[in-house]
Parts: structure tokens; sequence; C-alpha cells
């Protein structure tokens, strides 16, 4: 952690919705003007969409069945780890990009599902924001949650990620259920060992829960609109966080424990800009009274 140099992490399993939780602050960081280097989880695996292929191959061919972009043998975890901690002392760091279809990669003249080369974060950014997989991941050799002033979750029920995860694969990306399902089997073990343990190490969990029926995610037609969810928002301490502001703020919403607050689906985007825009004036204050005093 750092008050010079701070860094927000944003972390869930590949059909969360992270994405959509970045945009939300990226309209804060517009509007409150904050300069803020963007890291894509994806540009830190290991292989490239080619080498992937082909490791995937290999490993099937030796009998592995559960070869994964979730694992610590298809991801730089050191390389992640160390640029958050050299963001943190210096304000900079190693990044690069992965160009995830011909749109992206066309300005770089790389083929889609490649890395552009490796590159220093710019230094003079306020702070350094990722969103990906594997923000809080904690193994026996590396601890990348201990790194991030603010680390927060996106963590659907089980069956609402599937659906999200198939209806993104098979309308965005052309794949078929039957291949989508097959990823997620084949991930399954990665997930239960390297996704889910991260959310014990965040201090904000966003999790979408729907009300309609959800139970056969496989024969779903359509993802669950916002109305028809809530979302289930759980801080890991408490304390600061204005509860009563947020229930009267948010129509409809309710504390279910003392350290949680429920909130219709609809407004998980004013729930999110209602409580991490004062955390962003505190990161910013700090960092200037940490600058000041050089």
């Amino acid at each position: 952690m750092s008050e010079r140099h701070p860094i927000i992490a944003i972390t869930g399993s590949s059909g969360a919705g992270t994405t959509s939780v970045t945009r939300t602050f990226e309209n804060i960081f517009r509007r409150e003007d904050v300069r803020a280097a963007i890291i894509e989880g994806d540009s830190f695996h290991r292989f490239d969409r080619k080498e992937m292929k082909l490791k995937q191959a290999e490993a099937e061919a030796e009998g592995n069945m559960n070869f994964s972009h979730f694992g610590a043998e298809n991801n730089l975890f050191s390389e992640l780890e160390q640029l958050f901690r050299s963001y943190a002392e210096t304000g900079t760091g190693k990044r690069r990009k992965y160009l995830h279809d011909h749109e992206e990669a066309a300005p770089y003249k790389q083929e889609p599902g490649t890395f552009t080369p490796w590159e220093d974060v710019p230094d003079d950014t306020d702070l350094l924001f990722y969103e990906g997989l594997h923000g809080a991941v904690v193994t026996p050799e590396i601890d990348i949650a201990r790194h991030p002033d603010l680390l927060i979750g996106v963590v659907p029920v089980i069956n609402l990620e599937w659906i999200q995860k198939l209806w993104r694969d098979k309308s965005k990306r052309g794949y078929s259920t039957e291949a989508v399902t097959d990823t997620i089997l084949r991930r399954m073990p990665d997930y239960v060992n390297y996704i889910c343990p991260q959310f014990a190490h965040t201090h904000v969990n966003f999790q979408r829960v729907p009300c309609v029926d959800t139970s056969n995610p496989f024969i779903a037609r359509d993802i669950p609109a916002p109305d028809e969810s809530f979302v289930v928002i759980r801080f890991a301490n408490p304390k600061g966080i204005d509860f009563q502001y947020l229930l009267n703020m948010i129509n409809d919403s309710f504390m279910s424990r003392a350290n949680t607050v429920v909130v219709p689906g609809g407004k998980m985007e004013l729930a999110m800009q209602l409580i991490f825009t004062p955390f962003i004036w505190r990161m910013m204050e700090r960092r200037k009274r940490a600058l000041g005093a050089l």
C-alpha cells in the first residue's frame, strides 16, 4: 500500500462483470480529474492465443484436462506483483496490452490474441487501476492482495456468472454452448483454488443475486436484467461506512448483516458511485499531503 502511489484492483472471474465496474470507475476518474494507469489482467497471461491453444493441446495429450487461464502456470503472477510493488514505491513499472480483437490490434499492426511489447507505466499518473482475474491472488510464493489500497471483488452467484459467460462467449466471440461448457468444466479446479480464495482478501465484494429462475444456466436465453436481481455489498471492515446515508440515497435497500447492505440490481452503479467516490477523494487527499511532505 502507498499514500503517494495508490492502487485500486478489481478482481473477478471471466463473465463476472468486472468490465462494467471498470466503466463506473472510469466515470469517477473523469469527473474527479484523476489520471489512472489502467492495467488489464489479460495482459499478464503467460501465453498468447496461439501459444495457449498449443499448450492446452499438449496438456490434454498428457492427461491434464484442467489446463486453464485461471491457474498459476499460465499467468505471470510474479510480474504482476512486481508491477504493484514497483508502482507503490515509485509510481511506475512495466505493463503491456493484450489485443483481444481486430479493432484493438489494428493500431499496433499485430494479430488479435497477441501482446504488445512491455513498456513503462507513465510517471505522471495519480493511481494504478487493475481489472482482471488475479488482483488478490495469494500463493506460497507471492502475495498480490497485500499491495492494493482498495481491493474490490465482483462475484455474481455461480449460475448467473455462467449465464453471463455463456451469453458473452456465444454472442460476442462466436463460441458454441458446448465449447463454453467445456471451458467452464476445464477451469473448475483452478476456479476453486485461485479465484474463490481471493474474495477472502477483498475490502468490498459485490455479488449480484437474480430473482428469477437460473437453475439451469446452460439453457438460459438471456441474462437476467438488473431489475430482476439484487446486489449484496459486503464490507470487510465497515468502520467509516455511512450505512444510513446509503439506505437513504438508494430506495428499497436494506441491511442484511452489520457489514452488508443489499440494493436493487438496477442501483448497483449508483451504489458504487456513492461508496467509492469518497474513497477516491481520501486517496487523492492523502497523496497530495504525502507528496507535499517530500
